[in-house]
């Protein structure tokens, strides 16, 4: 009996632990992200400069805050 109760024990403990890992893991690279976006005001002017075009001012703030809409909102795309 005490056999059987330490394997279910250690298997319900496993089990949790996958789980609460996971949530942890997605919450610090949810906030990782947030913090650090993975494209800045700097990183688009330069793609832009690459493909021949000087963006504006206007234009560059326009393209990060149509990104952070997207990113706020994942799964709604249009």
């Amino acid at each position: 009996m005490n056999l059987a109760l330490a394997i279910t024990l250690i298997i319900v403990a496993l089990i949790l632990g996958l789980v609460g890992g996971f949530f942890a893991a997605r919450q610090y690279m949810m906030k990782y992200l947030k913090d650090n976006p993975p494209i800045n005001e700097q990183m688009l002017r330069m793609m832009m400069a690459q493909m021949g075009r000087k963006p504006s001012e206007k234009q560059v703030k326009q393209m990060m805050a149509q990104m952070n809409r997207v990113q706020e909102k994942p799964g709604k795309l249009k």
